[in-house]
């Protein structure tokens, strides 16, 4: 396939950024939308042109390093993440801008990698446990009701992409943030910090910058890992309750 890509680039953080536009040939159908920028790259680095920067690691759709803005839409066209997206979701002479997540609290470091480590501060601010634990437990010597377990195991596989947070009109991550609730406080191992900690990630949300949540809907629509929108629904609960107990 041949292509015309419009790319954001942008040389630094404090730099003034635009898009460019750069023609791409020889692309195979079979080829993920990471390794067609990776020929782009290599054309670009036989005229001597700087390649563009963009951020991956795994390529297998788990890490969530991959995020982009691809015609518009978190991750592509695709429900999955970037590194999974294949070529064989556009046509022969198509068009495609690719920008970075668009977000105060994801700056743009250069071209196409954004600095996400807002989302580390609030994994930091509460998104653990403390219980002593020693070698590992027995398997059941904490019976967990399946329901539970499953739920969580849900709210588990969220990658921390950003995709939420690029998809929706307010920048708000609450849908992470729901999720690693969620995650923890369906487990019995997760309900002696419960209240503080719902607490504490709300609050370093806020301070990072986030947006807050209108219930549009469009994060759970970009996630890659179809986190639904009841996580943050648990959050508002688990929020209420904290406050009653005096967090």
């Amino acid at each position: 396939m041949n292509l015309t890509l419009k790319i954001w680039r942008q040389a630094g953080p404090k730099a003034t950024g635009e898009m460019v536009t750069y023609p791409v040939s020889g692309i195979s159908e079979d080829m993920s939308f990471l390794e067609m920028l990776d020929v782009l790259n290599e054309q670009l680095n036989a005229r001597g042109e700087e390649p563009i920067a963009f951020d991956s690691d795994c390529r297998e759709g788990i890490c969530g390093m991959c995020g982009l803005m691809i015609s518009g839409k978190a991750h592509g066209p695709e429900v999955t993440t970037t590194c999974q997206l294949h070529m064989r979701s556009f046509s022969d002479g198509d068009e495609i801008t690719i920008e970075p997540w668009r977000a105060d609290a994801f700056p743009v470091i250069k071209d196409l990698v954004v600095d996400r480590s807002s989302f580390d501060r609030i994994i930091q601010a509460g998104g653990f446990i403390s219980a002593n634990t020693g070698s590992a437990p027995e398997a059941h010597s904490v019976p967990v009701p399946k329901p539970k377990a499953d739920r969580s195991f849900m709210a588990a596989a969220c990658i921390g992409c950003g995709a939420c947070v690029a998809a929706c009109p307010n920048a708000s991550g609450m849908l992470f943030l729901g999720a690693k609730i969620t995650h923890l406080g369906e487990l019995p191992q997760g309900q002696p910090e419960r209240d503080a900690r719902v607490v504490n990630m709300l609050t370093q949300h806020d301070d990072e910058g986030f947006g807050g949540c209108t219930n549009i809907g469009e994060c759970s629509s970009a996630c890659p890992k179809e986190i639904p929108l009841d996580v943050i629904n648990q959050l508002n609960k688990d929020l209420r309750h904290a406050l009653a107990h005096g967090e």
